[in-house]
């Protein structure tokens, strides 16, 4: 099926490479190497950067890898971002957003701290879910220490870490402890029934299909649970039957992304449980594509979530 692309995005796909998750081990040494490369030059310039082990969130549960991005030379207590990254809860690190995190710490003049959440299909829900939580409360738990306002902590994800971010925003509240201020949802992945009008049509866009999204959750929930009766909000946020109580919103989706209507679909259910919620669609887009960097689309998606970070980290 033809899209009509923005003129840049679309001038820009064919140095895209393609999200293959039929062959695991094959996307992930392709995402290894690329990010090997993406990140070797990186300036880091004014942003301390080093990794930490937070306890896991049960006894006997692996530490948790977290890097934190610090900007020097600025007097606390800091505003802070919380950082889950994409790639179909099977694919990624903190390296994917490498330069993002020092982008937002130098221009918001925070700490972020980014967590290297377990993988599926080796470990599933909700041993993903568990480690983004558990780095959250340990971002809270030592803000003393990170020179961070324990007040001003904003959750930030992108596409399966945005579905994450979701889960863990509620699971925060249910269980009594801290939130962020700020809830930052990009593309996000938040139902594992794939019914939204988005997610039937659009099988072969660029980047990420329905086919990527079908196993994603397959690998996230295991074999024959997507779509079933008993999935819980927790793994897939759009099942929540409750969802006020959560923290102000603010929702990306693409416009040709199979993940687009379900984004939108949860911003109004936010909106109708009196969470303050804004929902922004890019005409022309698809799902990664803020990766085009040269392009305008890409600027205006990065200059929104910077804009809209920083006006949550300001409440």
């Amino acid at each position: 099926m033809g899209y009509p692309l923005d003129p840049e995005l679309a001038a820009a796909l064919a140095l895209l490479a393609d999200v293959d998750l039929s062959d695991l081990a094959a996307a992930r040494a392709a995402q290894a190497a690329e990010l090997a490369a993406a990140t070797a030059g990186v300036d880091t310039r004014g942003v301390a950067v080093r990794e930490v082990l937070a306890p896991g969130r049960a006894a006997g549960d692996p530490k948790v890898p977290l890097r934190v991005y610090t900007p020097e030379g600025r007097r606390g207590p800091l505003p802070a971002v919380y950082g889950v990254h994409g790639g179909g809860f099977v694919l990624g690190s903190p390296d994917v957003d490498h330069e993002f995190s020092l982008r937002l710490a130098r221009e918001l003049a925070a700490v972020v701290v980014a967590v290297d959440y377990r993988l599926a299909p080796e470990h599933r829900y909700p041993a993903p879910l568990d480690d983004v939580y558990a780095g959250f409360l340990w971002l809270g738990e030592h803000a003393a220490a990170l020179g961070v306002d324990p007040g001003r902590i904003a959750l930030w994800g992108d596409s399966a870490g945005a579905g994450l971010a979701a889960g863990a925003a509620l699971l925060l509240r249910d269980l009594g402890e801290p939130m962020p201020c700020h809830l930052h949802l990009h593309s996000p992945a938040l139902d594992d029934r794939l019914a939204t009008g988005s997610a039937r049509v659009f099988t072969d866009t660029p980047v990420w299909n329905r086919r990527n999204a079908h196993l994603s959750w397959e690998a996230y929930l295991g074999p024959g649970v997507r779509g079933g009766a008993h999935v819980p909000g927790y793994a897939a946020p759009a099942r929540a039957r409750r969802l006020a109580g959560l923290p102000p919103t603010f929702v990306a989706v693409m416009e040709f992304d199979p993940l687009r209507d379900e984004g939108v679909a949860f911003a109004e259910a936010l909106r109708a449980a009196g969470v303050p919620t804004e929902v922004r669609l890019y005409p022309g887009t698809f799902h990664g594509c803020a990766a085009v960097a040269h392009s305008g689309v890409a600027r205006r998606i990065n200059a929104d979530a910077l804009a809209a970070l920083r006006a949550g980290l300001a409440t």
